[in-house]
């Protein structure tokens, strides 16, 4: 049965990518199919077996938050600080005047600021520990991104971070829209963040053969659905929505941008890396979103896929869909935003919510990129190449991550 509880509505939204600050740059990288993979240039790659991702350059935290600010917190949480300024500014929601025990945060991180604790090692086995900085542990936590948002805000309904590998982003949109569904708060400030690019996290992600190594060409490496794809390309980034309920929404006379739907979470209980082939696990969760939003299969008309560019993955989600949607599998729309983007962990469910309100505003679905030779077995229409028009009201986001943990969120147009 669809819910009957609070309707949950976006009335912002916030991201930082690979493409740059801004939801404009990240819509116009998107529609136009191009690809922000290149050469790492955080830190030296030679001696690397990966020497490509999917970097946010050029972005300085001090246009966002002052200098202080900046130093004691890690660069996962700079990302989303920026994001959520983005998605309040759109907004046009003074957090000042609201009831701040009414106000929650929802912000999701896979993995915290493992660069800082690399650096902070290394001063301790070099300088010893009175050298190590104070506010190492308070920066790099993986809830610190959501309470440090909550502290600038004054944010006091509760500040939460889930944890959820690949499908972080899709579980806190989701668990924010359940807060607000349930009552609990008015507003909620949600979303993913990830920052985990150095040489450790590559080398370990090239290690369990999750990386691509076509450094040759980084805008072709992440090649989803395709026969030729050989890994996924790491990314860093932020996105952030403003979800209320449709009440505060409509009583504050701001614009409403969608409506969260449709929420589904399962575990594939299969393995620590590889998802279960037959992808049940990742379509219990589509099967339990479609119903959450009281929809069928056929009313879907895109779906961002997770898609990441390795092989058991997009076998495994082309089986999922085809299993939820049977023959209507071959008539909707799917692409991947990560074959521009990169896979940005923690925030790539996120960035997918946000880039999915860009759809349904624009009217344009993003393309899979760098789709140039389709596996036999990845067949359905994954909207290879080039952008595609389409009137699109319902869009289905998918995330999956390690250990099996699946997510689905169903964004719509709203309708009063």
């Amino acid at each position: 049965m669809p819910r009957q509880n609070h309707r949950v509505v976006i009335t912002g939204t916030g991201a930082v990518t690979p493409f740059g600050e801004g939801m404009d740059v990240l819509w116009d990288g998107l529609s136009q199919g191009r690809s922000a993979v290149d050469r790492v240039s955080q830190f030296e790659v030679d001696d690397l077996p990966v020497q490509i991702a999917a970097e946010v350059r050029g972005f300085d935290p001090l246009d966002y938050m002052d200098t202080r600010m900046a130093k004691r917190t890690a660069r996962f949480t700079h990302l989303a600080w920026a994001a959520t300024k983005m998605a309040l500014e759109e907004s046009q929601l003074d957090i000042g005047k609201e009831d701040s025990w009414r106000v929650g945060v929802e912000m999701g991180n896979a993995v915290g600021s493992l660069s800082d604790v690399l650096e902070q090692h290394d001063i301790l086995l070099k300088k010893g520990a009175r050298r190590i900085v104070p506010t190492t542990v308070p920066s790099v936590l993986i809830n610190m991104g959501a309470c440090n948002i909550a502290m600038m805000l004054g944010a006091r309904g509760l500040a939460s971070a889930p944890v959820a590998a690949c499908a972080t982003g899709i579980y806190a949109i989701g668990e924010a829209a359940r807060r607000l569904e349930r009552g609990d708060v008015d507003v909620m400030i949600a979303g993913g963040t990830e920052a985990i690019l150095n040489p450790l996290a590559m080398a370990a992600f090239w290690r369990i053969q999750a990386l691509s190594t076509t450094n040759d060409d980084p805008q072709g490496a992440c090649r989803p659905f395709d026969v030729q794809r050989n890994g996924t390309v790491m990314g860093e980034g932020a996105a952030v929505v403003i979800l209320e309920t449709e009440e505060h929404a409509l009583a504050r006379d701001t614009s409403i941008l969608a409506e969260v739907t449709g929420y589904g979470i399962s575990e594939d209980a299969f393995h620590l890396i590889a998802p279960e082939p037959a992808g049940h696990g990742a379509a219990h969760a589509m099967q339990l979103a479609l119903r959450d939003a009281g929809l069928q299969p056929e009313d879907v008309h895109y779906i961002s896929a997770h898609g990441t560019g390795t092989p058991l993955n997009d076998l495994s989600e082309t089986l999922a869909i085809k299993e939820v949607f049977g023959e209507a599998a071959y008539q909707v729309p799917i692409s991947s935003i990560k074959s521009m983007v990169g896979h940005t962990l923690g925030a790539a469910g996120a960035v997918s919510a946000v880039a999915s309100v860009l759809v349904i505003q624009n009217g344009l679905i993003p393309p899979t990129i760098n789709l140039t030779n389709p596996d036999p077995q990845c067949d359905l229409d994954y909207v290879p190449l080039k952008a595609r028009p389409a009137q699109v009201d319902v869009v289905m986001n998918n995330a999956f991550g390690f250990g099996g943990q699946n997510g689905c969120l169903v964004i719509q147009r709203y309708t009063p």
